[in-house]
């Protein structure tokens, strides 16, 4: 197995969360670097089980027109939120909604540029 692919996606994640933690409205404080990518790491493994889910229940996503999706992604930040301490949600559930929102952009954006990075 080749890590050099997963470190890249672990870095790109750590880094957009630190992109998102300084969007002053959305309410994602992060306390250091180091907080960041261990809710990098997190967030990885979290998404990962949440991709398998997503998978097996893709009918289920495709008749909710991908709002399934949308709603797992926003577990997911916020279950990372939960488990890291030093990464924190200001404005609770509203704080994971934009914070999962603004991920989805800046990785989509990161993706078309680094090709590794469309497989999160």
């Amino acid at each position: 197995m080749d890590f050099v692919p997963l470190l890249i996606i672990w870095l790109v994640i750590t880094v957009c969360l630190l992109v998102v933690s300084y969007i002053p409205f959305i309410g994602v404080e992060i306390d250091s670097f180091g907080k960041a990518i261990v809710a990098g790491a997190v967030f990885g493994i979290l998404n990962a089980i949440g991709k398998w889910l997503l998978g097996s229940l893709g009918w289920f996503n495709f008749m909710t027109l991908g709002i399934f999706g949308l709603v797992l992604n926003i577990i997911v930040f916020g279950l990372a939120a939960k488990l890291v301490e030093g990464f924190r949600l200001r404005h609770g559930i509203m704080s994971a909604v934009l914070g999962a929102f603004c991920m989805a952009i800046v990785l989509s954006i990161v993706g078309h540029f680094l090709p590794v990075a469309s497989t999160v």
